[in-house]
């Protein structure tokens, strides 16, 4: 008998826990939910909100890499691709999230976040390192080789 190694992952729609094999990672296919059937969007960072921020990221079984940012943010726009690609790159190692500080202040004001573009690195829902301004892409995979 052969063990499948899997990562646990979140459904952004229902917050259902789904088992998602290793090898969905690396042949670039995204999962659906056991539960809703609504795809996991494996690949791309998850909307975070200050109403589902326990469920996927506080709960998350991999460290979460967040974009704290808002839309009318210059140096925000310049930092969305970058996530984007990481999100792809680094899918079987972390989760992605983006949460957009006008729409949620709660956890803004949580996380003593003074300026934006702000990246979070979570794991096992605290956090363990900060990356204010628009940082390169090598300075952030440099931190996050050190955690994930």
């Amino acid at each position: 008998m052969t063990t499948t190694e899997t990562r646990m992952i979140r459904c952004p729609a229902c917050s259902t826990l789904n088992r998602v094999p290793l090898e969905k990672f690396k042949r670039g296919i995204d999962g659906v939910c056991g539960h809703c059937k609504e795809p996991l969007h494996l690949f791309e960072p998850v909307t975070l909100t200050d109403a589902n921020f326990a469920d996927q990221v506080e709960s998350s079984t991999l460290p979460v890499l967040i974009d704290l940012w808002a839309p009318w943010c210059g140096p925000c726009r310049m930092v969305a691709p970058i996530v984007e690609q990481l999100a792809r790159e680094w899918a079987s190692r972390i989760r992605v999230g983006k949460l957009n500080i006008d729409d949620n202040p709660s956890t803004q004001a949580r996380f003593n976040v003074r300026s934006i573009p702000t990246l979070l690195i979570l794991k096992g829902g605290r956090e363990i390192d900060r990356i204010v301004g628009a940082a390169p892409k090598m300075d952030i995979v440099r931190r996050l080789e050190q955690i994930a």
